[in-house]
C-alpha cells in the first residue's frame, strides 16, 4: 500500500475521520491503532507521535467532530439554566458518540491526559463566576469537588446505564444536589432568578 505524503492539518483530519469510521464499523473495544493507521493510509508511528494511546486518539476525534464545550460555554443569563445546558451538552454528546465508546473511554481513564479533566472544572468555574457577577451567589470560591459535582454525578450516571440519560436526571443533579450545596457554601445573592 502506497502511503500518501500528507502533513499537518490535512493528515490529522484524515486520521480523525478514520477513527470515527473505525468506531462506527467495529466499536471501541475492537478499535486498534493499526486499523486506524491502515484506514488513514499512514504509519502507526505517525499516530503514536501525536497520541499516546487509543483513548487519547478517540477523544481527539470526538472533539474534532463536536468541538470542545470550553469553546462555547453556555451563557443563558441564569446559573441554573447554565448548569442544565452544560449537562445537556454532555448528554447529547454521549448519545452522538455512543454508549459503548463512552464506557470504553471511562474504563481507560487512567490512560488519558489528566489535563482533560481540568477542562470541565474550567467550564464550571466560568459559570460560577458569571453567577457572582449577576448577583446569584456571593462567591465562586467553593471547594473544587463542589465546582465539578454536577459533572462528576453525570459521569457516575453514565456508568449505571446504557439508556439515554433523562432530562429529569439532569434536573435532579442540578436542583436536588448541586444548587442546594452551592447556595449553602456560596450564599444566595440578592439577584434571585426564577427556579433557583
Amino acid at each position: 500500500m502506497t502511503q500518501e505524503r500528507r502533513r499537518g492539518a490535512e493528515l490529522e483530519e484524515t486520521i480523525l475521520a478514520a477513527v470515527l469510521a473505525e468506531l462506527a464499523e467495529v466499536g471501541y473495544a475492537r478499535l486498534t491503532m493499526e486499523a486506524v493507521a491502515a484506514r488513514a493510509r499512514t504509519g502507526k508511528q505517525v499516530l503514536y507521535r501525536r497520541w499516546r494511546n487509543r483513548a487519547e486518539l478517540v477523544v481527539a476525534a470526538v472533539r474534532h467532530r463536536g468541538g470542545s464545550i470550553a469553546d462555547r460555554i453556555p451563557d443563558t443569563g441564569a446559573l441554573r439554566a447554565d448548569v442544565l445546558a452544560v449537562l445537556g451538552v454532555l448528554a447529547r454528546r454521549r448519545e452522538e458518540i455512543g454508549v459503548d465508546v463512552v464506557h470504553g473511554l471511562l474504563a481507560e481513564v487512567p490512560d488519558l491526559d489528566p489535563g482533560l479533566f481540568t477542562i470541565m472544572r474550567g467550564v464550571m468555574t466560568t459559570i460560577l463566576k458569571r453567577a457572582v457577577e449577576r448577583g446569584e451567589i456571593t462567591t465562586a470560591d467553593v471547594p473544587p469537588r463542589v465546582v465539578t459535582l454536577p459533572i462528576d454525578l453525570f459521569r457516575y450516571q453514565q456508568l449505571l446505564t446504557r439508556d439515554p440519560i433523562e432530562e429529569s436526571t439532569l434536573t435532579e443533579i442540578t436542583d436536588d444536589v448541586f444548587l442546594p450545596l452551592l447556595f449553602a457554601l456560596a450564599g444566595r445573592g440578592k439577584s434571585r432568578v426564577a427556579g433557583c
